[in-house]
C-alpha cells in the first residue's frame, strides 16, 4: 500500500527590516530554495511571509531562522496569564506540552509556585483567547493577567521609529543645507554663518547622519550583497557614501600650512538631506500603508468588546476572548452579541445588515442561530456559545480579507521581474555616466561627474513598483469587504475583471429560495363537495412524504400543509431521487412526488396532467405529479418569487456587455417564466445537479471567461468549475468553500459591483505600475543628463512611493 504524502502546511510571519520590492523578491527566492518549502509569498506593504511547507521537512523556527539569515527577522508577541487548578509539577508540566504544541507558539514557561503562564507566539498565528480555551480544555482555567502590557503596534511602533529618525536627521542636516543656500549667486541675501561653512563643522553634523541615522542602508546593503543580491539600501548606500567619503576627503585635502581653507565646495549636505529625504518618504509611506488596512480594523471594531456570561449561577462580564464554547451567554437589549451561538431563551428582533446587508431586524427564538457582533434590538436573549475566537462569521470574513490582502495579483509578476535585475542595472548605469561625465561630458571634474552618478543611484530606487500591486489588492480587498465582497485572493481580484458569462443559479439567487405551496390539484371529475377533502388528504400524504426531505420545496409543502391545520401521518422508506423528486411510503402507500421525467420512467400516464402543468407552469410555478400507488393522483406547486433586486442586477450585468445565463433543474416553462421577470433571455433548464459543472464547460469551451453564481451544496461543483466562482453569502459553507468570491448580502446586484470593483482595482494597479515605470525611464535619462541635483533626485525618489500608495489609497472611497 503507497503511504500517502503529508499534507502542506501553512505559516503566515510578519517580518521587519524590508525596504523594496528587491528585499521582497530576496526572501522569496531564499525561503523558496529550502527543502521542504513548496511555497512562498511575501508582500511588502504588508510586511508579511506567507509559506507552504512540508512539516516532516521543514518547520517555522527553521523558515524564521532562514528570515534571519537573509538580514530580517520576524515579530513575536507575548502575553502573561494566570492559571488556577494546578496542584503540582505534572499540572506545570502538561500545560507547557498542550500549549507548545499549538501552531503559532515558540515559548511557553508556566510558573507552578506564581501560578502564571508566560507564552511568546508568532503574531496573528494564535490570539490570547484561543490559548485560553486550550488551557480550559485541558482542566484548567487561564485568565488575562490584570496588570499586563497591552500588546504592542508594531506598526505604530515603526511609524514612531521613522518618524523620530527623520526628525533628529532634518535638525542635523538643516545648517548643511543653509550653507548649501548660501552658495548659489541668487541667495547671496541670505546671510550664512562662517561656522556654517566650516569643513569640519559640517563634518560633525553629517558624521551622525551618515553612519547613525542612515546605518540601517549600510546594514541593509550588506546583507543584500552577502546574499548575491541587491536592493535599495545598496544605492542608497553607494550615492550617500560617495558624497560623504568625497567630501571628507577634501576637508584633509583643504588642510595647508595656513589653516583651512573654507572656500573649497563640500558635498556633506548632498549625503545629509538626501538620508533626510529618504526617511521623510518612508514615514509617509508607513503613514499611508497604515491606512490601507483600515477596512480590516473597521470589521474588528465591530465586534464587541465583553461578554456577559453565567458563570457558576453567578452573571460575570468577561472580555470577549475569554469566552468558550457552551458557555451560556446573556445579551440585553441594544447590546452587541458577543459570539455565534444559539437561541436558548428569549424573543427577539436582531439587526444582522453587519453581515447581510438587509436592513430589517430578523425575529429570533429558541433554536435559531445567532452571528456574533450583530445588534440585539429588543428583547433579552440567552444564548449558548457555539463558535468563538477565530472560528466565528466575523473572524472568518477577517480572516479572508487578510488572506486576500497578502496574496498576490498575477499582474505583480512583471514587478518581481523587474524588480529582480533592476538594481544591478541601475548601478551599470550610474557608474557609465560617471566615465562619460568624467572623461568627455566635463573631462577631469571629479565632483561634477560624482555628483550626476549620485543622482542616477538615487533616483532609480525601486520602492514604487515594489509597493504598485500590493498596496491596490489591500486597499481594493479592504473596500470590496466594506461593500460585503469578499475577494480570497489577489488572482480572483483580477480574473474578475475578465468575466464575459454570468451563469446564476435560480432557486435562492435569482430568487429568495423560499417558495409558497399556491395549488393542490386532484383527479378531475371529483363532485364539488369531496374536491376539498380529496385534496387535503393528497396534500397530507405528499406533505408527510415530503417532510423527510430538506429541499426548500419540500419545506414549502410542509408548510402549505402545516398552514391548513391537517394532520401528517408518518413516513417511511424515504428516497432522494436528485433531479427527478422524491418516494416514500406513508400510510402503507407508495407515494411519489416528482416531475414528469420521474413519473415517465416509473412508467406512468402522465397524457391527462399535461395542459394543467403547462398553465401552472407559464404562471412561473413549479408544479410536480404525485403518484400513490401505480397512479397519479394530482399535482402540486410551489413559487418562489426573485429578489427585488434581480432584475436590477441583469440589467446592470448587460449593460457592462456581460452575457447572463441562469440554470435551474426546473423544467423550461417554469424557468423561462422566471427568466422572463428577472430579465434574462438565456435559459438552461432540466439540468440535474451534476449537469451543471458540465454546462459551464461548455459555456467555456466558446472561449469566454464563466463566472458561476450559487448558493447550495449543488453548485459547488459548477462553481469550481467557472473561471470565477461566486458563493451567495446566505448560502451554504461547502459553495462559499468552493467560491473565489462570496458575496455576503445575498443581493444580486453585489455581482456587477464585484466586477466593477475588479476593474478598478486593476487600473489602479496599471496606473501605479506605469507611473513607477514611467517614473524611473524619465529620471534616470535627465539625472544622466546633469539636470537633477542629488538632493533633488532624494526628493523625487520618496515622493514615488507615497504618490504610488495615495493613488492606491483612492480604492478606499470608491462608490459602486
Amino acid at each position: 500500500m503507497d503511504r500517502a504524502e503529508p499534507a502542506a502546511e501553512q505559516a503566515t510571519l510578519q517580518i521587519t527590516g524590508m525596504t523594496c520590492s528587491a528585499c521582497a523578491a530576496r526572501i522569496e527566492k531564499g525561503l523558496g530554495r529550502m527543502e521542504g518549502v513548496s511555497r512562498a509569498n511575501v508582500n511588502l506593504a504588508l510586511e508579511q511571509a506567507t509559506v507552504s511547507y512540508d512539516p516532516q521537512l521543514a518547520g517555522v523556527p527553521q523558515i524564521e531562522e532562514k528570515i534571519r539569515s537573509l538580514g530580517y527577522d520576524t515579530v513575536h508577541e507575548s502575553t502573561d496569564f494566570d492559571i488556577t487548578g494546578m496542584t503540582c509539577a505534572a499540572c506545570s508540566a502538561r500545560i507547557e506540552k498542550v500549549l507548545g504544541r499549538m501552531p503559532g507558539i515558540t515559548t511557553v514557561n508556566v510558573n507552578l509556585a506564581l501560578e502564571t503562564a508566560h507564552v511568546e507566539y508568532r503574531a496573528g498565528a494564535v490570539s490570547p483567547g484561543e490559548i485560553m480555551n486550550k488551557v480550559g480544555s485541558i482542566g484548567y482555567k487561564a485568565s488575562l493577567k490584570e496588570d499586563r502590557k497591552p500588546s504592542v503596534d508594531h506598526r505604530a511602533a515603526e511609524i514612531r521609529r521613522k518618524r523620530n529618525q527623520w526628525m533628529i536627521s532634518a535638525l542635523l542636516s538643516l545648517p548643511l543645507l543653509w550653507a548649501m543656500v548660501g552658495h548659489f549667486s541668487f541667495t547671496s541675501w541670505i546671510p550664512a554663518p562662517d561656522i556654517l561653512m566650516n569643513p569640519w563643522f559640517q563634518l560633525a553634523l553629517a558624521t551622525p547622519v551618515q553612519f547613525v541615522i542612515g546605518w540601517q542602508f549600510y546594514v541593509g546593503a550588506y546583507k543584500a550583497l552577502r546574499n548575491g543580491s541587491a536592493n535599495m539600501d545598496v544605492l542608497v548606500a553607494l550615492g550617500t557614501s560617495a558624497a560623504y567619503f568625497y567630501s571628507l576627503y577634501l576637508t584633509v585635502d583643504s588642510l595647508g600650512m595656513s589653516g583651512m581653507n573654507h572656500s573649497v565646495e563640500m558635498y556633506y549636505e548632498t549625503s545629509a538631506i538626501l538620508i533626510t529625504l529618504i526617511l521623510v518618504g518612508k514615514w509617509f509611506e508607513a503613514l499611508a500603508k497604515g491606512r490601507s488596512s483600515d477596512a480590516i480594523k473597521s470589521l474588528m471594531g465591530l465586534q464587541a468588546k465583553t461578554a456577559l456570561v453565567m458563570r457558576d449561577g453567578i452573571e460575570i462580564s468577561i472580555p470577549v476572548e475569554e469566552v468558550i464554547p457552551g458557555d451560556l451567554v446573556l445579551v440585553k437589549p441594544g447590546t452587541k452579541i458577543p459570539v455565534d451561538g444559539e437561541v436558548v431563551e428569549g424573543l427577539s428582533s436582531v439587526d444582522e445588515s453587519m453581515l447581510t446587508g438587509e436592513s430589517i431586524p430578523v425575529e429570533k427564538q429558541p433554536g435559531d442561530t445567532v452571528i456574533g457582533a450583530t445588534l440585539n434590538k429588543n428583547g433579552m436573549l440567552r444564548i449558548k456559545a457555539r463558535k468563538v475566537g477565530r472560528d466565528t462569521a466575523l473572524a472568518q470574513i477577517i480572516r479572508v480579507v487578510e488572506e486576500a490582502q497578502g496574496s498576490k495579483a498575477p499582474i505583480q509578476r512583471i514587478a518581481d521581474v523587474i524588480s529582480g535585475i533592476f538594481v544591478p542595472i541601475v548601478v551599470g548605469i550610474a557608474a557609465l555616466t560617471f566615465v562619460v561625465w568624467y572623461v568627455w561630458a566635463d573631462p577631469g571634474q571629479f565632483a561634477e561627474a560624482l555628483e550626476k552618478a549620485i543622482a542616477v543611484l538615487v533616483i532609480a530606487c525601486p520602492c514604487a513598483l515594489g509597493l504598485a500591486t500590493p498596496t491596490s489588492i489591500m486597499a481594493g480587498s479592504g473596500r470590496a469587504a466594506e461593500l460585503g465582497i469578499l475577494f480570497k485572493g489577489g488572482e480572483h481580484l483580477e480574473a474578475a475583471q475578465g468575466i464575459q458569462v454570468v451563469v446564476l443559479d435560480k432557486t435562492g439567487t435569482v430568487t429568495r429560495g423560499k417558495p409558497v405551496l399556491t395549488d393542490i390539484r386532484t383527479t378531475p371529475g371529483i363532485a364539488a363537495q369531496g374536491k376539498e377533502e380529496a385534496e387535503n388528504r393528497l396534500l397530507a400524504l405528499t406533505a408527510a412524504a415530503e417532510k423527510l426531505s430538506e429541499h426548500p420545496l419540500a419545506e414549502a409543502i410542509v408548510a402549505g400543509a402545516v398552514e391548513r391545520g391537517l394532520t401528517l401521518p408518518e413516513g417511511a422508506a424515504f428516497e432522494n431521487i436528485p433531479g427527478r423528486g422524491i418516494s416514500a411510503v406513508v400510510a402503507d402507500e407508495a407515494v411519489r412526488v416528482g416531475t414528469r421525467r420521474m413519473m415517465e420512467e416509473s412508467g406512468l400516464d402522465i397524457a391527462r396532467w399535461t395542459v394543467l402543468m403547462k398553465e401552472l407552469e407559464q404562471q412561473g410555478k413549479t408544479a410536480m405529479l404525485i403518484a400513490v400507488g401505480e397512479e397519479i393522483s394530482g399535482v402540486v406547486a410551489v413559487a418562489d418569487t426573485i429578489k427585488e433586486t434581480s432584475k436590477a442586477a441583469v440589467e446592470s450585468l448587460q449593460a457592462m456587455g456581460i452575457e447572463v445565463v441562469m440554470i435551474t433543474g426546473d423544467n423550461e416553462i417554469t424557468a423561462r417564466a422566471i427568466a422572463k421577470q428577472a430579465g434574462i433571455h438565456k435559459v438552461l433548464a432540466e439540468v440535474l445537479p451534476e449537469g451543471k459543472a458540465e454546462e459551464v464547460r461548455k459555456l467555456q469551451s466558446g472561449g469566454v471567461k464563466v463566472a458561476m453564481v450559487g448558493d447550495g451544496i449543488n453548485d459547488a461543483p459548477a462553481l469550481a468549475t467557472a473561471d470565477t466562482g461566486m458563493a451567495i453569502g446566505t448560502g451554504t459553507d461547502v459553495a462559499m468553500e468552493a467560491a473565489d468570491i462570496t458575496l455576503m448580502r445575498g443581493d444580486l446586484k453585489s455581482i456587477p459591483d464585484a466586477i466593477r470593483m475588479s476593474r478598478k482595482t486593476m487600473n489602479n494597479i496599471k496606473q501605479n505600475l506605469f507611473w513607477a515605470l514611467a517614473y524611473n525611464t524619465i529620471g534616470i535619462p535627465i539625472a544622466a543628463l546633469g539636470f537633477l541635483a542629488p538632493w533633488l533626485a532624494g526628493a523625487a525618489m520618496a515622493f514615488s512611493s507615497v504618490s504610488v500608495v495615495l493613488n492606491a489609497l483612492r480604492l478606499q472611497r470608491v462608490k459602486l
